[in-house]
């Protein structure tokens, strides 16, 4: 299907382009949500009539964005989360998890707004892109932590999972003796016995 884009699309052109496009993408996401007219011959007249106003209020939009994007730009979110051991959420972070998070820091932003390519399920520091125009998008960054203190030791930079990691694994290291390869066991003599000597079986001890 053949459209006239109203407003930038990312990916597809500027405005007053007539471009062609899949019909299940035009019936269920630009034509519903006004962004493109289709480009039959009475639709071309009607957006050179309007082609001025169209422009005009595009042009407010973008400069209400902007302004917008200077309260927003480079902002951190927290959210708390319950999550595995191995940072896996139980749940997801969704985009309207996000604008919810950045509205009650005084960040008017819409769920729509949020380009999320699929929900975050991990705990981590997360950068999240927002359009909050055709031609205006900021980056903010989404704290996701299973605690307060632990989202604070995130946004100091540490990986908290790591840091997890070795822990455990310290707490399986095999114990060596001095001068002793890993996996041998050491002479009877290192072990302050005298050469010669063997460990007897419990029956012979008795």
């Amino acid at each position: 299907m053949e459209v006239i884009l109203l407003e930038r699309v990312e990916k597809l052109g500027a405005i007053g382009d007539v471009v062609k496009v899949k019909d299940g993408f035009a019936r269920n996401y630009l034509l519903p949500r006004k962004k493109a007219l289709r480009a039959n011959e009475s639709n071309r007249k009607l957006f050179e009539v309007n082609r001025a106003r169209i422009e005009e209020e595009n042009a407010n939009r973008r400069s209400e964005a902007e302004k917008s994007a200077k309260g927003v730009e480079g902002k951190t979110v927290q959210l708390i989360r319950q999550a595995s051991n191995t940072g896996q959420l139980y749940g997801s972070v969704s985009a309207r998890d996000i604008a919810d998070a950045l509205e009650s820091e005084g960040a008017k932003v819409a769920k729509s707004q949020v380009v999320l390519d699929r929900p975050i399920k991990a705990i981590g520091m997360h950068e999240v892109k927002l359009a909050l125009h055709p031609e205006v998008s900021v980056t903010v960054k989404v704290n996701v932590a299973r605690s307060p203190e632990e989202a604070d030791l995130q946004a100091q930079g540490v990986d908290v999972m790591a840091q997890m990691f070795e822990r455990d694994t310290a707490v399986f290291t095999e114990e060596v003796e001095p001068g002793v390869e890993p996996g041998i066991a050491a002479a009877p003599e290192d072990r302050g016995m005298p050469a010669g000597a063997e460990v007897g079986t419990s029956d012979e001890q008795a």
